[in-house]
């Protein structure tokens, strides 16, 4: 409608310019000068109404526009509209700002607004009360300099925020926090922080009593497996025996890895990631070591090829890495039938960090499991597993192996076709090694 009105405002300024030519060739300067005299006064009053627009504009919304007629009369309807459908627009927003102040403020979650730099913009009580925060005069303090612990400072350096990492509350050191962070928006981040005291104090009693077990279970284990050997071994034995023995201790060396592997989850779990005792690992040299043990245990009836950048190393533990690697190796050779082939690489990654992939040729496993084949005990074919000798904690031990590193593993199968199985470290975790170190 105001196009409308501005355009016949426009086509009848026009007609009047036309006239008052027309009038001045025709009839002289008279007619003329009195047509642009009416000219003048239009376009005074348009300056006038000019001026009582921007002075109703700086009174604010709650005024009434001023009353006019032709165009000025549809502009002012025009942008006394504008202002209303703005107002109601700015009462839902602000309706829905409150809500979420509301709704976040009766969370037992603490949850905390940084901007790019990393400073806070705005907390819930619940971060009061789990991180300590003193009110209003945090807003605006870089989040590193409130929450200080090497878990949480390595975590802000990694960048890698796929998963919470655990910190000691600096408020209660017996209070245990999972804080996450989810960038949204333009280069902005929620900081969720979970009181997980509870949980992990269950976790504790639970690796408590299967490591107290597994040691209980370790010596008469010893024990048992000594007498086995001996009985075996003892010409006096009747042959009928011979059978039944091997099965024991079979079965006494497989209760015996069950323990083994028990134990090194328990201390996995239990020790802290980031030892200032580490060291850097040549992976190369792991490699082989990790691929005689398996080609030995393949019996010569399976290929395992390796393609390893020898100057790429990691910084970590030599003996959990070569646990994890291996346990990997192992299970291509236990699952890729005689004359398959198993491949080991180990590189550099585009767009930084590095891989370590063990891929084989063998049966291969089907996607309904691959959620759940790193949980303890998991298997895909429990009567395949055990005749192969698995304990079921193998997966498990390399992903707490990689957690304790920084990686993440990723797994991809097809039945039939094979599997591969990958390792993938940050660049903050990988060291230049020197030639013949």
């Amino acid at each position: 409608m105001i196009r409308v009105a501005w355009a016949s405002e426009f086509l009848l300024a026009a007609f009047w310019v036309a006239l008052a030519s027309l009038s001045w060739l025709l009839f002289g300067g008279i007619l003329g000068w009195w047509i642009a005299a009416a000219l003048f006064a239009s376009g005074l009053r348009h300056v006038c109404e000019m001026h009582r627009l921007e002075r109703w504009l700086r009174q604010g919304r709650k005024s009434q526009p001023p009353q006019s007629w032709g165009v000025w009369g549809e502009v002012f309807e025009h942008y006394y509209q504008l202002q209303r459908r703005y107002a109601k627009r700015k009462k839902r927003l602000a309706r829905v700002i409150r809500e979420f102040r509301e709704s976040t403020a009766a969370m037992p979650d603490g949850t905390i607004v940084l901007d790019s730099d990393w400073r806070i913009s705005w907390f819930n009580a619940a971060s009061l009360r789990l991180l300590g925060l003193a009110g209003n005069s945090d807003i605006g303090q870089p989040i590193t300099s409130l929450v200080r612990t090497p878990n949480f400072e390595r975590y802000m350096r990694a960048g890698d925020f796929g998963r919470p990492v655990e910190v000691d509350s600096s408020v209660d050191l017996t209070t245990r926090l999972s804080i996450r962070i989810v960038p949204y928006g333009r280069g902005q981040y929620l900081m969720l922080v979970r009181d997980v005291t509870r949980v992990k104090r269950l976790e504790n009693m639970r690796r408590d009593f299967v490591a107290n077990a597994s040691h209980e279970l370790r010596s008469p284990l010893t024990v048992l497996g000594g007498y086995l050997e001996n009985m075996s071994d003892d010409p006096q034995i009747p042959e009928l025996w011979s059978e039944p023995l091997a099965e024991m201790r079979t079965q006494c060396g497989r209760m015996t890895t069950l323990v083994n592997d028990l134990l090194e989850l328990s201390r996995l779990e239990t020790d802290a990631p980031g030892d200032p005792d580490e060291q850097p690992v040549n992976v190369g040299d792991l490699v082989r070591r990790v691929r005689a043990e398996a080609l030995a245990q393949a019996g010569g009836e399976r290929i395992i090829e390796t393609d390893i950048d020898p100057a790429l190393g990691l910084a970590g533990f030599d003996n959990e890495l070569f646990s994890a690697f291996s346990n990997l190796v192992f299970n291509a050779v236990r699952y890729t039938d005689k004359g398959g082939r198993i491949r080991v690489s180990w590189h550099h990654v585009n767009g930084g960090g590095a891989r370590f992939c063990v891929s084989d040729n063998g049966i291969g496993i089907e996607a309904r499991h691959l959620p759940f084949i790193t949980q303890r005990f998991y298997r895909v074919d429990a009567s395949r597993s055990r005749a192969q000798g698995g304990t079921g904690l193998g997966l498990a031990i390399v992903k707490h192996v990689l957690q304790r590193h920084d990686a993440r593993l990723k797994i991809r199968s097809e039945p039939g076709e094979g599997s591969e199985f990958c390792c993938d470290f940050p660049e903050s975790r990988l060291r230049k090694l020197r030639p013949g170190s």
